[in-house]
């Protein structure tokens, strides 16, 4: 695999157009708050979270388990330089140029790389700092580079009455815990608020998956809660993998989930309604995850079972959600 040349098994970065629910290039595992996220996105900010998306699709797919570790390493190392390309504005992959003839003035996809190279690694959180970081490097990269595209996206007073909704660093930077300013991207300005507010909805996002998947991690040797809490509570690490949990490890995480969500209800009280309106997907993307981390919480100290009307209550969930945030009216209680 020469220098620009895409990874073997890359898709052609086919995107969904504009309210289409659906489309040949969008993955097909998507988790139900990613796609119904991006299912209620504007016309504007559906494209790049689309692109986003396949991105960290195609990232992921080097940590297939069967896949050999140094092929896992090589298309990682392809991955973090195609990052630097897109921060200078020269992607090669379909994808990268996709996302950055979207995102103009350009775009960064380095932490979804970073994150990746630290699940390969399986490297465990010493403490907090760390996991911060990991999830901070992910949340810039994902709700940063979308929050960053401003929307011309409005929705008028037919639509709300009917409710008809349009439907990088190095590893070891992460594990000092610094955060480097991703090169070439673009801080949001008018209505998407300030860049801080979707760093820390993402980070808490994305600590929640974490969370909510942290048992099956575990079975494969991710340790998702940072060993030095793990350790204050009197809690081995390979307990996550052991169900139900203990005690002390099922108060640890109510007590993670319970702040997360206080912080996602900070900092969306903080958006005002034009930057509800038209950061909508995100929102709703946030709001279900929301429900994600009650549901974990009351199931503690085992993990969710699924349910036959999950899909139902996910789709009336992410409509309603997104009825509110077109309204500016959306709050997390």
């Amino acid at each position: 695999m020469g220098e620009g040349e895409p990874p073997a098994g890359a898709r052609g970065g086919q995107t969904p157009t504009a309210n289409t629910p659906g489309g040949d290039g969008m993955p097909k595992s998507l988790s139900p708050a990613r796609y119904l996220g991006w299912l209620y996105s504007t016309d504007a900010q559906k494209p790049v979270l689309a692109t986003l998306l396949e991105i960290e699709a195609e990232i992921a797919g080097g940590l297939r388990p069967g896949i050999e570790h140094h092929v896992a390493h090589a298309r990682l190392q392809w991955w973090s330089e195609e990052a630097e390309r897109v921060a200078q504005g020269r992607p090669v992959h379909p994808l990268a140029k996709e996302l950055v003839k979207a995102h103009a003035s350009g775009a960064g996809i380095s932490g979804l790389v970073d994150t990746a190279v630290w699940d390969l690694a399986r490297a465990t959180f010493e403490t907090r700092r760390e996991l911060t970081a990991y999830c901070e490097r992910w949340a810039t990269a994902m709700f940063g580079t979308a929050a960053s595209v401003r929307s011309s996206m409005s929705v008028s007073a037919p639509e709300l009455a009917s409710g008809r909704l349009g439907v990088g660093a190095s590893a070891s930077d992460l594990v000092r815990g610094t955060i480097p300013q991703t090169v070439g991207m673009a801080e949001p300005d008018g209505p998407t608020g300030a860049p801080s507010v979707w760093k820390s909805l993402g980070a808490a996002v994305r600590e929640l998956e974490l969370l909510a998947g942290a048992a099956r991690d575990a079975h494969d040797g991710r340790v998702r809660v940072p060993l030095d809490e793990l350790d204050r509570a009197g809690v081995e690490p390979n307990a996550l993998a052991k169900l139900p949990w203990p005690a002390p490890l099922t108060a640890l995480l109510k007590e993670r989930h319970q702040s997360l969500r206080a912080t996602l209800a900070t900092q969306m009280a903080t958006l005002d309604r034009e930057q509800q309106m038209h950061l909508r997907g995100l929102l709703v993307w946030v709001t279900l995850t929301w429900r994600l981390s009650v549901r974990a919480e009351r199931a503690l100290p085992n993990v969710i079972l699924p349910r036959r009307y999950d899909a139902l209550a996910d789709g009336w969930q992410a409509w309603r959600a997104a009825r509110r945030a077109a309204a500016g009216k959306l709050r997390l209680v």
